[in-house]
């Protein structure tokens, strides 16, 4: 199990809503739960995280600059989901109880990085820092990835983690402007 130092981050308590089903992760504060960051984990996803997994991508990628203008809906998200582990993704959740906070998706055959994502609540925490150094612990050779180059606070994380911009092109699926990352031995 994961657990990233959060003594850099005296402040890592992530406000979260009561009825968002955390267990006993946090304390109660008023109407709102105050979760203690240094609490999450990182453990390979499981059948039942697929919805979870979903609401977590729609959400992140809602965000401006980082999914396509034209949103899918979050039950489009769920079957591509289901179509992505059909397919070979392998998956790492960051949770905090039974809550899930980020996700990885790998494709470790073909050397890629296909998703990171961290829910927008838990940014700043060090959840994307700890799933992408679980990529490089499962991918030691090397792998690749892109993110969309309207999403330029990913691109300054991949920049700031040691990765190396290796070119621009299209989305596979949009035509969106794409830039491309490595991460080699060095």
């Amino acid at each position: 199990m994961h657990r990233p130092d959060f003594r850099r981050f005296p402040h890592a308590l992530m406000l979260v809503a009561c009825a968002d089903g955390l267990s006993s992760a946090g304390r109660l504060h008023g109407e709102h739960k105050i979760v203690d960051m240094n609490a999450f984990a990182l453990r390979p996803g499981a059948e039942g995280d697929r919805d979870a997994i979903a609401a977590l991508w729609h959400a992140s990628a809602s965000l401006p600059g980082v999914g396509p203008a034209l949103m899918p809906t979050q039950r489009e998200m769920l079957e591509r989901v289901d179509l992505e582990l059909a397919g070979g993704w392998d998956v790492t959740v960051a949770a905090v109880g039974g809550r899930l906070i980020g996700f990885i998706a790998l494709k470790p055959k073909e050397a890629v990085l296909d998703q990171l994502f961290v829910h927008p609540g838990s940014l700043g925490f060090g959840v994307g820092r700890a799933l992408l150094a679980h990529a490089i612990r499962t991918m030691p050779c090397g792998f690749t990835l892109f993110t969309r180059s309207a999403n330029g606070k990913a691109m300054r994380f991949y920049e700031r983690e040691g990765l190396v911009r290796i070119g621009e092109g299209g989305h596979p699926k949009t035509g969106d402007p794409i830039t491309h990352y490595a991460w080699k031995v060095r």
